[in-house]
């Protein structure tokens, strides 16, 4: 592991029809389709080595609807890596190193599945010691996240090519425990190193803030 056919029916369906059908949509846990990587906004292009690569934090509980768990809650950060390879040669991330450098310059690795486990554990640890009243009636509690589906949304959502083929895109999910961090994307970036050519030389190396992507973001809803 790594230290559209679709669009074209979504867009036939009437608006109306379409908004009806989210939450259904959302509830098939389906990565979302493969675009280039210039067309997110938090991107870096690399025109020398004909690589672009982009970032997409999965920030809020509506965008996170595809997962099976409600990371952000457990204090991770699902981000969404777009590799795209505009050259005539394969370019290898197996060697790759894919750290959240923070705001303040610390680094902090992808998670495993174990470690989200770990921090699942922890906050229903610590929700079972904070006091609670006599019983609610007609209330139903969510059931509690399984390590299975841990397991499950890291074989369908996590990064997995080593390899990005000439003139292709490949994309997936790393996930990153920032539980420590108040307001971990801002002034933040993914620091991207270790990526070699056909040849393996190593080039030259990404380094994406996320304050692209949050001003983008900040844009929209204005």
């Amino acid at each position: 592991m790594i230290q559209s056919s679709t669009m074209r029916t979504l867009r036939a369906i009437p608006p109306f029809l379409l908004w009806l059908a989210l939450p259904a949509l959302a509830s098939d846990h389906t990565p979302p389709p493969v675009q280039p990587a210039t067309t997110f906004a938090a991107v870096e292009v690399h025109e020398d080595e004909k690589v672009a690569i982009a970032v997409e934090p999965y920030d809020t509980r509506a965008r996170e609807a595809i997962f099976r768990i409600d990371y952000l809650s457990h204090g991770v950060m699902p981000v969404r890596l777009i590799v795209t390879n505009n050259g005539d040669r394969p370019i290898s991330l197996r060697d790759a190193r894919i750290v959240f450098l923070t705001a303040a310059g610390d680094k902090i690795l992808a998670a495993e599945p174990e470690d989200v486990e770990r921090l699942m554990s922890q906050k229903e640890r610590q929700g079972s010691k904070i006091p609670m009243p006599g019983p609610i009636p007609n209330i139903k509690l969510k059931p509690k996240a399984s390590d299975k589906d841990v397991e499950a949304d890291f074989d369908t959502f996590e990064y997995q090519a080593l390899v990005v083929e000439p003139h292709a895109t490949r994309a997936g999910f790393l996930f990153y425990d920032v539980s420590q961090l108040d307001s971990p994307l801002k002034g933040a970036k993914l620091h991207i190193v270790k990526l070699r050519d056909a040849d393996g030389n190593e080039l030259f190396y990404f380094e994406i803030p996320f304050d692209k992507y949050l001003r983008s973001k900040s844009s929209q809803m204005n």
